[in-house]
């Protein structure tokens, strides 16, 4: 290959730009961003950045002096891939021919419909989101959140740190239930509570009410909630749509094998995008988590050089970790098509303890909260048990 192009100046682009040059590539190289900045870390938008305490120098993800030599067309939106030549098109009407191509462009928030345009209403994936909704909250008042998954439960504990009076609603019964199974999903939920924060379960918003800027909430139950500032978090739909017609298979994301090859030779995805094949769980899954989108992008690249003819490795299980209120919480794994779960450390009324789910005896995932060493000690075992 001559010329590879990485489509997404994110995490997922920046590692696999490295992992291109660690693997001996040393043609010409383009890096192609839809946002202005350099890429940049996405955890602490919802946590030390929006709590003032790390500026935007701390988000820099790319090493002091490092040069990948590429080319970085950064402001630059792909609105199309052309298969024949494997070129990617630009809105500004460029285009940019390739031998390779490497997806890596993301997801996008999910928005409340007829939200658009209003002050005081926010989502949380972007830089420049982050500096909006963290001068939004300088103004302190009442934040409510829409949404109780890892995002908006952030959000909240930043938010009640910094003194607001906020309220968290779900749609769901116990959020994160899906991830975590119900009952550890309400033990993790049982945080706000903790610290006064309101959260109100099985009930999706009607209405967002107020003239230029917000003013509440209005739930399907009919109750309204005054708001000074509201934050959506309802998810993320994959950036694909510029893939569309490309002969690049599309499915809830880009969808690949297990070592990222997608549906058009010469062509490769990576990062909340990409929808891999799972053998775990006989599915593709699409795992919007910080450690895909930084272990996965070496195997895609090996697969890109080789044509797809090297055997990937096998992926380490679905890894997250989330900080909320002072509290540390990972898991690894796959909840779902558990049995059983049973705490083997401490006690989850301390807010500290170790979770094992189980399917037929044999350990599929592991929940922690305040326990890293432990964890880290069974996620290990977990990673061995799934090459296996």
């Amino acid at each position: 290959m001559r010329t590879v192009t990485v489509v997404g100046a994110s995490l997922a682009g920046l590692w696999a730009a490295r992992s291109l040059r660690a693997q001996g590539y040393d043609g010409r190289l383009l890096i192609i961003g839809e946002e202005t900045h350099r890429p940049y870390d996405r955890p602490p938008l919802s946590k030390e950045f929006l709590a003032g305490t790390a500026g935007e120098p701390a988000l820099a993800l790319e090493a002091d002096g490092e040069d990948l030599d590429a080319e970085w067309l950064l402001g630059a939106s792909a609105v199309g891939l052309d298969r024949r030549e494997r070129a990617v098109q630009l809105r500004d009407g460029r285009t940019i021919p390739a031998d390779g191509v490497v997806i890596a462009t993301g997801a996008a928030a999910r928005r409340l419909p007829g939200s658009n345009g209003m002050a005081g209403m926010h989502v949380l994936r972007t830089l420049d989101d982050a500096r909006a909704l963290r001068a939004d909250l300088a103004r302190g008042g009442r934040l409510t959140v829409i949404g109780g998954g890892f995002i908006g439960a952030e959000v909240a504990s930043t938010a009640y740190a910094l003194g607001l009076d906020v309220t968290v609603v779900e749609a769901a019964p116990v959020p994160l239930a899906g991830a975590l199974g119900t009952p550890m999903a309400g033990v993790v939920a049982s945080l706000h509570a903790d610290h006064g924060v309101r959260l109100l379960c099985g009930t999706g918003v009607r209405a967002i009410r107020g003239g230029s800027r917000v003013g509440a909430v209005v739930l399907d139950d009919g109750r309204s909630i005054p708001a000074d500032t509201v934050v959506v978090g309802v998810g993320a739909r994959p950036c694909t749509e510029w893939l569309e017609g490309s002969g690049v298979a599309l499915h809830a994301g880009v969808t690949c094998d297990a070592d990222g090859s997608t549906s058009l030779p010469g062509v490769v995805a990576v990062g909340d995008c990409a929808s891999w094949y799972d053998p775990a769980v006989g599915m593709h899954v699409r795992a919007e988590h910080w450690t895909g989108a930084r272990e996965r992008p070496q195997t895609a690249v090996a697969a890109l050089l080789c044509g797809g003819t090297a055997a990937p490795r096998p992926a380490r299980p679905p890894y997250f970790w989330s900080d909320q209120y002072g509290v540390r919480i990972q898991f690894a794994g796959h909840a779902a098509g558990a049995d059983s779960v049973t705490v083997e450390e401490g006690d989850p009324a301390d807010r500290s303890f170790l979770a094992v789910y189980r399917r037929a005896g044999t350990a599929v995932a592991v929940l922690a909260m305040n326990r890293a060493r432990s964890f880290t000690r069974r996620r290990r075992q977990l990673g061995t048990v799934a090459a296996s």
